[in-house]
């Protein structure tokens, strides 16, 4: 038991750091599965690997509250409501309705087919040099969108469509492919990375949900401890990674983490070729 729960920190850990880095946090987990398996059921393996990243998603939450909470109960001289808040809200919902419609209908059918080292590493390579193309690319262009008020309706399907990409093909990162899909329609790399990590809330509560109603709420002790210790790991390790993430991008691109993508991606892809995984 003892040993399982450093494995959890451990993936806290991993779950943290790439959940909100374009490298792909799912990717990482079912990498990082083949060296550090954990001795859990494959039911409450794939219930795991969702509802860590609660941990992160709630490190959003809580460093954000400000620009997502909609409502003022304490400023009497302001309105209740905020509506540039819950007009944001409307652009995260529309833009996450691709990737909730494809999880709820194949969630199955997509872990079994997909949810594997190939297509992981595949993935990785693949988006690594959409990357670098694309940085390249707007290397002397300013962006179109500089603030979440100049995102429109139709930037956030778009965004919501790249989504919609990493929902399908683990590897290819939630956060990447909507950072990559803003980018490309001329979004500022901080609002890109912003609403990224906006809209990683309703899906990953949604994602939790769906895992947790499927498992049946049938947790053992053991299971408890383990999934909430990889959580609270990832709550902690989120709101640093946030934080240089943020600092990172004010001066830097994101190339950085296409050639990382791509080293990692033609790594595993080599080890699986001589049978090493």
């Amino acid at each position: 038991m003892l040993f399982e729960i450093i494995k959890a920190i451990l993936y806290g850990i991993v779950e943290g750091v790439t959940e909100w880095l374009p490298v792909s946090s799912t990717g990482h987990m079912i990498l990082f599965e083949e060296i550090l398996p954990m001795k859990v059921s494959p039911e409450f393996w794939n219930v795991f690997l969702v509802v860590i990243q609660l941990g992160a998603i709630l490190a959003v939450v809580l460093l954000y509250w400000n620009k997502i909470f909609p409502f003022n109960f304490k400023n009497k001289n302001r309105p209740l409501i905020r509506y540039d808040i819950m007009n944001l809200w409307g652009k995260i919902i529309v833009a996450c309705v691709p990737a909730a419609i494809v999880g709820i209908l194949f969630d199955d059918i997509l872990e079994k087919y997909l949810y594997n080292s190939i297509t992981v590493a595949t993935m990785l390579v693949l988006v690594g040099i959409a990357f670098l193309f694309i940085e390249n690319k707007n290397k002397h262009k300013r962006a179109r969108v500089m603030t979440l008020q100049d995102l429109s309706y139709k930037d956030a399907i778009i965004i919501g469509a790249f989504q919609l990409i990493a929902a399908i093909f683990p590897g290819t990162s939630r956060s990447g492919a909507t950072i990559l899909g803003g980018l490309m329609i001329g979004v500022s790399r901080t609002i890109a990375a912003e609403f990224t990590f906006f809209l990683a809330i309703p899906v990953m509560f949604g994602a939790s949900l769906l895992k947790i109603v499927k498992f049946g709420l049938a947790f053992k002790g053991s299971e408890i401890a383990i999934l909430l210790t990889g959580m609270i790991v990832a709550f902690i390790v989120s709101i640093l990674v946030i934080r240089f993430l943020m600092s990172y991008i004010k001066k830097h691109d994101f190339k950085v983490f296409g050639w990382y993508r791509i080293v990692l991606g033609i790594i595993v892809l080599g080890c699986f070729f001589f049978h090493v995984i």
